[in-house]
């Protein structure tokens, strides 16, 4: 061991106490249980603000799909459009959870904010620019639209989870991980809320009003929604990164030991990797379990059914999210994600035995009981194994893993029911679910061995 005295790099900034009461760690409510301490840590408007602030990317994907094969006649087009939605807001995630960082959520958000609604005015524009276009190739301007959409939607359920983390440090430095629990499981329920209402707020007003009008909504609630979250007192709680100054100096301190650092910075990345490598599982069981209802339903009613069944899931998925918050405290993380892990692979097997939509239903609403707390379990693991300063990175990777593995499992589960029914796309979405119990075994590995290392330091 080395007994050099370099200085000691200078300690990580402690997020700013915003919480209405003097003490540390928020009174418990009398009335409405554990849920009622987030208002108390929080304040009340957060709540409300960030589930509706979060509702326009939910509203964006089918909203471009509807509009560009409405107005130009071709499934193709449509679809192509909706694909760069997919695709920019995968990689547009990370970057602006990595700006978030550096300069602060406040910033980001408010500039995402503005450049998402021009993005989103020019994919309606573009789309009645060109009517009747059939080609892909002849309708860039929709898709060029649709991915700058994408990749500027402003990343607002990724970075509240960032916010909770913040709000709960003290209380999860003293040991109790209760808040936190308690967080997790309602962002987790509000994305789950806000992906069956968006869509279904899409398929009514674009059917009985005009297909531009859930994409001009989405746009009017990012212009008011997203910067009253970006300027919510809350985002004075999340430490920046340490200044280029400081860097130079903990580089300075430490120059004798890069093969050091070097290893620290591999294992760091490879500990960030099982939990996003699990989300891109999730988005593909997802995805491939989407594609596999739609030629189910068309074996007994018609694909569009489809939604109504994958809403099933939805529901009891969200239901056990919020049981989260109730857990006991003695279920480490590790053990929840491989217990639900294990309960997805195991239920998957029923998904090959309905015959009709009622079994099917049935069916979902068992498999969705793992899935929500699983999410909100792997969402935690990532803040716990994100490196200093870089949280904000972690949580947008994580949720564009889930958009890049969706993309995946729909093309993948719709190839294979195309070619082989119903049952071949279900096999999609049992290794999905198996590649989450694997990745959740080795996940557990790498705490313990983080844990033996802190403890040994």
């Amino acid at each position: 061991m080395s007994t050099s005295t370099a200085p000691q790099p200078p300690a990580e900034p402690r997020p700013i106490p915003i919480a209405p009461s003097a003490n540390t760690q928020a009174p418990t409510p009398q009335f409405g249980g554990r849920f009622a301490r987030l208002p108390a840590l929080a304040g009340r408007g957060f709540l409300s603000v960030g589930l509706f602030a979060r509702l326009p990317l939910a509203m964006l994907t089918l909203g471009t799909l509807t509009l560009a094969t409405s107005v130009t006649g071709s499934y193709a087009v449509g679809g192509a459009a909706a694909g760069a939605v997919g695709i920019g807001s995968a990689v547009g995630a990370p970057i602006l959870g990595w700006l978030a960082d550096r300069l602060g959520q406040r910033p980001v958000l408010l500039i995402s904010a503005i450049l998402n609604v021009a993005a989103v005015v020019a994919v309606i524009v573009t789309a009645y620019l060109i009517p009747g276009v059939h080609d892909v190739g002849a309708a860039w301007g929709i898709i060029a639209a649709a991915l700058g959409a994408g990749l500027s939607c402003p990343q607002v359920g990724p970075l509240a989870r960032v916010r909770w983390m913040a709000l709960t440090a003290e209380s999860r430095r003293a040991g109790d991980s209760t808040d936190l629990d308690v967080a997790l499981s309602y962002e987790s329920t509000a994305d789950e809320l806000t992906f069956v209402l968006g869509p279904a707020l899409v398929g009514v007003l674009a059917s009985l009003v005009a297909p531009w009008l859930p994409l001009a909504l989405a746009a009017a609630l990012t212009l008011t929604l997203v910067p009253a979250f970006a300027v919510h007192r809350t985002h004075a709680a999340v430490p920046r990164r340490p200044a280029a100054g400081t860097r130079a100096v903990r580089g300075n301190a430490a120059r004798g030991n890069a093969g050091t650092r070097a290893g620290s910075r591999f294992a760091g990345l490879a500990r960030v990797a099982l939990p996003v490598l699990a989300m891109v599982c999730m988005g593909a069981f997802f995805g491939s379990t989407q594609a596999a209802l739609s030629a189910f339903a068309a074996g007994f009613a018609s694909s569009e059914a489809a939604g109504l069944l994958y809403a099933v899931m939805g529901i009891s998925s969200a239901a056990a999210a919020i049981s989260v918050a109730y857990w006991p405290a003695g279920f480490p993380l590790t053990a929840r994600w491989v217990t639900g892990a294990a309960a997805m692979a195991g239920l998957s097997a029923l998904l090959f035995l309905p015959a009709d939509g009622w079994g099917m239903v049935l069916v979902l609403l068992a498999l969705g009981l793992p899935v929500g707390p699983v999410m909100v379990t792997v969402f935690a693991i990532g803040g716990l194994v994100a490196p200093a300063g870089r949280l904000a990175t972690v949580m947008t990777a994580l949720a564009s893993g889930i958009v890049a593995g969706t993309a995946l499992g729909s093309s993948i589960g719709g190839q294979l029911a195309q070619q082989w029914g119903p049952h071949a796309a279900f096999l999609v979405s049992a290794a999905a679910a198996a590649a989450l119990f694997a990745l959740g075994s080795a996940a557990a590995v790498v705490v313990r061995s983080r844990k033996r290392s802190a403890q040994a330091s």
